[in-house]
């Protein structure tokens, strides 16, 4: 059974960089949380912490109501998948998988047994005999996948390991990675920059930005309800309209949008984000009479992206470009070509509002 991991008030500093401030959080048995965040907010180092391969600046990580800050590596019976498979090219599949075992000094027949029952977990029977060269990039992530768990652990950490695949191959070997945890019953620990990735595989997901923690939930938490304009930008995709508060509306340009849950804001200078599934296309997606006139606008469709399963369409409103999303059946229904117009329907209650802006550098 995996027992409880917490990193309490955790900081990392090399030099006089702050690369984790002082985070905090407990992580349950059979738990799949993600550390979701760009290049460099300090997701690779916690995880390096918790491995023991980088030493922690203050604080404790606490596994099994102990510290485990001073237990070298190879003592905290964690596995570790890294982006970078570090199979052993002179090895087959069996002996890369079997070698851990060795390394515990088990008994042949109980680690063949184990390879074996491995093998058939990662989909790989059959490719016993095979080596690392002779197999594509996906099967050898496979390979690594079943040597770290071949040992049991009780944690099993991450770090980045699809994103050298190409995308199809990342969206199978997810569903590989959630098949196991949720067989093994194992907490694993997933460090990705990838969005999607961590919305589809975790139980919690871990929002950072400079080393801190910006916001921990479930992924649907993370998308619905965006705690800054940080996570409305980097989860997902979110429209940003600039506004003034006036008369418990707000006003941007020449428009002025009932939004919820605006009488308890101070500021008056206001930022809205609205996902572009949350805008409605009067008289397709809902009906005029359901509609509060003053957040119906008219809009000429600038681009017009087939995307799948949505259409994307891009409009300009008040001097701001924005997105529209709609489902592909319903956009067939419209026959819409570039440069027609559009009535828009922006709900009062799809609007998250913040008063401060975060617009990545593009």
């Amino acid at each position: 059974m995996s027992k409880k991991l917490a990193l309490e008030n955790v900081s990392k500093h090399f030099g006089s960089l702050i690369a984790v401030n002082n985070v905090s959080i407990d992580i349950e048995p059979g738990e799949f949380l993600c550390f979701l965040g760009p290049s460099g907010c300090g997701k690779t180092t916690i995880l390096r912490m918790i491995t023991g391969f980088e030493q922690v600046t203050s604080g404790a990580i606490v596994y099994d109501g102990k510290v485990i800050n001073d237990v070298i590596p190879q003592k905290r019976d964690f596995g570790i998948v890294f982006q970078s498979y570090a199979l052993f090219p002179n090895m087959t599949v069996t002996q890369n998988v079997a070698f851990g075992l060795k390394m515990r000094k088990m008994p042949k027949k109980l680690i063949d047994e184990r390879v074996t029952e491995i093998l058939a977990l990662i989909g790989l029977t059959g490719w016993e005999s095979h080596y690392p060269s002779q197999l594509s990039g996906g099967q050898q992530q496979r390979v690594a996948l079943g040597r770290a768990i071949a040992i049991k652990p009780n944690v099993l950490l991450l770090d980045e390991p699809l994103s050298a695949l190409d995308a199809k191959i990342r969206v199978r070997l997810r569903t590989v990675i959630k098949r196991l945890q949720e067989e093994l019953g194992i907490t694993m620990i997933y460090v990705t920059h990838d969005q999607e990735e961590a919305l589809a595989l975790s139980d919690r997901v871990v929002i950072m930005r400079d080393g801190e923690f910006m916001q921990i939930g479930s992924p649907w938490e993370i998308y619905k309800q965006p705690k800054s304009s940080f996570i409305a930008e980097f989860v997902g995709t979110s429209n940003f309209i600039p506004g003034t508060k006036k008369n418990e509306k707000i006003q941007f340009g020449q428009l002025e949008f009932a939004v919820a849950g605006i009488e308890n804001v101070e500021e008056e200078k206001i930022y809205l984000a609205i996902r572009p599934e949350n805008i409605e296309m009067v008289d397709v997606t809902i009906s005029a009479e359901d509609c509060i006139p003053s957040n119906v606008v008219e809009v000429t469709a600038e681009v017009i992206n087939f995307l799948g399963a949505i259409v994307r369409i891009t409009f300009i409103l008040e001097e701001e470009e924005m997105l529209v999303d709609l489902p592909e059946k319903e956009f067939e229904k419209i026959n819409l070509k570039r440069k027609d117009l559009l009535k828009l329907y922006f709900p009062p209650e799809a609007f998250h509002v913040y008063t401060e802006l975060f617009r990545k550098l593009i």
